[in-house]
């Protein structure tokens, strides 16, 4: 049997879908915003509440706008287009102010958000389809694995936009029928970078397409990757980023910061919170986002589990002027977290894990006597997870930074200053 609620939307959860209430259980209802009075039917019932799909707005929010992408309604990317500027940078707030009183954090700590505006990301995941008569290439739907074909996009930078049509025509030749592929595309400083994923070698007349598509739309590097195999399909020149004025290679996909204005906003929290502290180590450094403007002024450590990124790294330093000593170092900082005793070296450290957070290395530096710790981390859960161990270690948790680079969805960064007390 169907069921239907109304319900009035107070708030937005931390996945962004509308919160209201329903004889004091939560009722969630996606593409809602505060104010709304929705008309939803009810999909699930669980212990955290009831959860539903939108069937219809009663009365709009004030908050509720037009969105501006014509593929709002299919695409899973950016599923809160349709919420004013202001109620949508209160809502990123929230977001963190919700996850750090899950531990027990005072919400004041939160400053307001560094959001990127639109067409700033600079790095893109598509995916690639050939069905009949041809090539979608897009976002997945929200919640679904059918695909979106994009022929237009408010969040990617115009420059990696513009070759998508062209992309299209090349890979509806070179793939086959039902084969899906990974497309990968960086903006670099030298230029656009691509990595395709599928299972299928190339052949010369789809070498002689990418060739041609690159030296048209002066794409820097083209990568085909075929079960794991990296064939360099073309290198006209070397994928480089520009990292605080350091050149550092680039490898094929490799992690960089989506926005160079959302890598900017981190960078100057990071390096405004060592300043005047003396030796430095740059935890899961990656290529230097970090590690490059800190040893403008400090010594600095610069470990890293990922072999390649490290390499990028030195490669960088290596050609770099007017730095202090920089030392590279490969550890797996999940299996062999830098001791209490080898972090009491350092007067400050720097640390930016993958989205599980730093749990082993956070506990070593709980018990150390760094006295200045920043953490930057792209998920606010494990954030204030790690957040509350250095707490009850001893450190004092002074100012938490939200930077929102993947505007209009849930993901969000933040960084947090840490002092011994």
């Amino acid at each position: 049997m169907v069921e239907f609620v109304e319900v009035k939307i107070t708030s937005l959860g931390a996945q962004g879908d509308g919160v209201g209430e329903l004889d004091g259980t939560a009722v969630f209802v996606p593409g809602t915003a505060p104010g709304d009075l929705v008309r939803a039917e009810i999909t699930d019932r669980r212990r955290n509440g009831i959860y539903t799909e939108l069937e219809h707005i009663l009365k709009p929010s004030t908050d509720r706008i037009e969105p501006v992408c014509k593929h709002f309604d299919q695409c899973g990317g950016c599923q809160l287009q349709f919420i004013a500027d202001g109620a949508y940078e209160l809502w990123l707030k929230e977001r963190a102010i919700m996850a750090l009183a899950h531990h027990g954090f005072n919400t004041d700590l939160v400053a307001n958000p560094v959001v990127s505006p639109k067409n700033s990301r600079r790095r893109v995941a598509l995916k690639a389809l050939l069905v009949p008569g041809r090539l979608i290439l897009g976002f997945a739907e929200r919640g679904s694995h059918k695909l979106v074909d994009i022929t237009e996009c408010p969040v990617m930078r115009q420059e990696i936009l513009v070759v998508l049509p062209a992309l299209r025509k090349v890979l509806s030749v070179i793939l086959k029928l039902r084969m899906s592929a990974d497309v990968h595309i960086t903006l670099t400083a030298t230029g656009l970078d691509l990595l395709i994923d599928a299972p299928m070698e190339l052949d010369l007349v789809a070498r002689e397409l990418f060739v041609a598509f690159a030296n048209k739309y002066d794409v820097a590097a083209i990568h085909w990757r075929d079960q794991g195999f990296l064939d360099p399909v073309i290198i006209r020149r070397e994928p480089m980023m520009n990292l605080s004025g350091v050149r550092a290679p680039l490898a094929p996909a490799a992690f960089i910061q989506a926005t160079a204005e959302g890598e900017a906003a981190l960078v100057q929290e990071v390096t405004a919170a060592c300043e005047g502290y003396g030796r430095i180590a740059d935890l899961f450094c990656g290529v230097g986002t970090f590690t490059f403007p800190l040893a403008k002024r400090h010594q600095t450590l610069a470990v890293e589990g990922a072999k390649q990124a490290l390499v990028a790294l030195q490669a960088g330093a290596n050609q770099a002027v007017g730095l202090k000593q920089i030392i590279a170092k490969h550890r797996d900082l999940y299996r062999r977290p830098l001791t209490s005793k080898e972090l009491s070296a350092f007067d400050a450290v720097v640390f930016d894990p993958p989205r599980a957070g730093a749990k082993e290395q956070v506990a070593e530096l709980a018990q150390s006597t760094v006295k200045r710790i920043v953490a930057v981390s792209c998920n606010p859960n494990t954030f204030s997870r790690d957040a509350r161990t250095l707490v009850d270690g001893g450190y004092v948790l002074e100012k938490v930074v939200p930077v929102d680079q993947f505007l209009w969805s849930p993901h969000l960064e933040l960084v947090g200053i840490f002092t011994r007390a």
